[in-house]
């Protein structure tokens, strides 16, 4: 099974050009390692290390005016692979694609990556853009 904990400057670039107006929601799917994996082996849990990226991440991601639109609790997966879970689930979203380039630029930020490589042992992040709500599945009503 392929994992995933960061993603390509390619990726980034695609993001960064779609700079279209309006707000953007990032689906986060975080599944932790059990123990931290720090460079120099300093010891704590995947939840751990996750909470202290967090705590430092979260005035940033507030300043620039980020917001968790949803949490959920993993449950069961009923379409995917089996072993694939998670252990966080969230959108959050942005004001603008570029607040989000912005925050990956703040210095706050970048240190409290160094907890989330460490905690994160698989990840999905994917762009959203926000649609009004209805009751059909397709948008239609």
């Amino acid at each position: 099974m392929t994992v995933f904990t960061t993603f390509t400057r390619e990726t980034f670039a695609d993001f960064c050009a779609d700079n279209r107006p309006g707000p953007v929601q990032m689906l986060n799917l975080i599944r932790l390692h059990a123990e931290a994996r720090y460079p120099g082996g300093r010891k704590a849990t995947g939840a751990e290390a996750y909470a202290s990226y967090s705590r430092i991440s979260a005035p940033v991601f507030t300043r620039l005016g980020g917001r968790i639109a949803w949490r959920g609790g993993f449950e069961l997966g009923m379409i995917g692979p089996e072993e694939e879970r998670w252990d966080i689930c969230f959108i959050a979203e942005y004001p603008s694609a570029a607040a989000f380039a912005e925050m990956l630029r703040d210095p706050a930020y970048r240190e409290a990556m160094a907890h989330r490589m460490a905690a994160v042992a698989d990840s999905r992040l994917i762009r959203l853009g926000v649609l009004p709500s209805g009751t059909s599945f397709d948008g239609s009503a």
